[in-house]
C-alpha cells in the first residue's frame, strides 16, 4: 500500500477545524519536533544507517526555492518507511562523501548494486561510499540525451519555418497581397507540422494515432534529416527493450555507434562520445535491468508532499515530516 501524507489543512473540511492552527500544535505539542535528534543538522543532512539495503538509488531534487538535496534511497522500501537512507543539501560529492561516510564500512559494503545518472560527482559518490557496488548508469537518462539531440533538430527547422514565414508575410505585405501560407495534407502549415510533432517523436511508431501517422509520414517526407534522427533514437531505445544479454547489447550499441557516424549531425555525435565514455556503467543494466525509476518516483512524493502544504516555508519542519514518512 502506498504512502500518502497528509496535510493539517486537508483535515479543515472534514472535521471543521483550523487548519494552520492544528498544524501548529501538531508542531508543538503533538510530536516529537523539539526533541528530534536530526534536528540540529536537519537543513544540511539527515542520515538514517538502519534503512541501508543491497540495492540503492542516488538521485537529486529540488525542494524550494531551487535548493537542490542529494537524495539516497533503498530500493526495497519501495517508496514507502524506510525508503530514505540519506537527504544532503547540495550536490557537492566531497559533502555529500563526508555525510555517508558516517554510516560504518561494514554497511556500506554489503551494497550490491546502485543505479545513477551520468553525472561524475555521482559517480564518484559511489565509488568511494560503497566500494563492493555495481554502478548503474539509469537506462532513461541515456534515453533522454537521444531525444533532447532530436528535439533539438525538429527546433532547427522549426526555426527556420518561422522565418520563412515572417519574411514571407513582410513581402506579401510590400507587395499589397494577403498572406496565403502553404498547407500541407493533413491540413497543417509547415511551422504547425514542426510544433505538432513534438510528442509523436517521444513515442514508438505503433503508439502512433491515426492522426499522429499522417503528420509523421509528412514531416519525414519534408525532412528526411528528422527522420533518420528519429530512427537512430528509437534503435537506441530497443536496444535496452529488445535485449537481455549485455554482451548482445554491447554488439548492438558498436553497430548504433556506426549509424551515428554515418548521419554526421553534431548533437547525435556528442551522445555518441557521452554513451562511449560511460558504456560499462550503462551496460551494467542487463545484469537486473535496474533504472533509478524508484528515485524518480521518491522525487515525485516530495514535490507532491511539497505542493500539498502549498509551498515550504518551514524546511527544518518539513525534513521532520519525511523523515517520519519515509525514513
Amino acid at each position: 500500500m502506498d504512502t500518502f501524507p497528509i496535510s493539517s489543512r486537508s483535515l479543515e473540511k472534514h472535521y471543521h477545524i483550523n487548519g494552520d492552527h492544528f498544524g501548529q500544535q501538531y508542531k508543538d505539542h503533538l510530536s516529537d519536533f523539539h526533541s528530534w535528534e536530526q534536528a540540529t543538522h536537519a537543513r544540511q543532512w539527515m542520515l538514517f544507517p538502519n534503512n541501508i539495503g543491497e540495492y540503492l538509488s542516488i538521485d537529486e531534487t529540488a525542494l524550494s526555492n531551487g535548493e537542490l538535496y542529494t537524495i539516497v534511497t533503498n530500493k526495497k522500501a519501495k517508496g514507502q518507511k524506510g525508503t530514505l537512507i540519506a537527504m544532503i543539501n547540495g550536490t557537492s560529492s566531497d559533502k555529500v562523501i563526508e555525510v555517508l561516510k558516517k554510516i560504518p564500512l561494514s554497511k556500506r559494503k554489503k551494497v550490491k548494486e546502485v543505479t545513477l545518472d551520468m553525472a561524475h560527482s555521482m559517480n564518484k559518490i559511489v565509488r568511494e561510499c560503497f566500494p563492493k557496488a555495481s554502478h548503474v548508469i539509469d537506462r532513461f537518462h541515456v534515453q533522454k540525451l537521444a531525444n533532447d539531440a532530436l528535439q533539438e533538430i525538429r527546433i532547427k527547422y522549426r526555426w527556420e519555418a518561422l522565418d520563412q514565414e515572417a519574411q514571407a508575410i513582410k513581402q506579401a505585405r510590400y507587395n499589397n497581397k494577403p498572406f496565403e501560407p502553404t498547407i500541407l495534407a493533413n491540413g497543417d502549415t509547415v511551422k504547425q507540422l514542426l510544433a505538432r510533432s513534438r510528442y509523436l517523436l517521444f513515442k514508438s511508431s505503433e503508439k502512433w494515432s491515426d492522426k499522429q501517422k499522417e503528420r509523421a509520414k509528412i514531416l519525414f517526407a519534408q525532412y528526411p534529416e528528422i527522420k533518420e534522427a528519429y530512427t537512430l533514437t528509437h534503435s537506441l531505445r530497443m536496444i535496452f527493450t529488445l535485449n537481455s544479454d549485455k554482451n548482445v547489447a554491447l554488439t548492438k550499441l558498436a553497430q548504433w555507434y556506426d549509424k551515428i557516424e554515418k548521419f554526421g549531425a553534431s548533437s547525435f555525435q556528442s551522445i555518441m562520445n557521452t554513451v562511449h565514455t560511460h558504456y560499462r556503467e550503462i551496460l551494467n543494466y542487463f545484469d537486473n535491468r535496474s533504472t533509478n525509476a524508484s528515485a524518480e518516483s521518491f522525487n515525485a512524493k516530495l514535490k507532491a508532499f511539497r505542493a500539498k502544504l502549498r509551498g515550504v516555508t518551514d524546511i527544518k519542519f518539513f525534513l521532520y515530516r519525511v523523515a517520519k514518512i519515509w525514513a
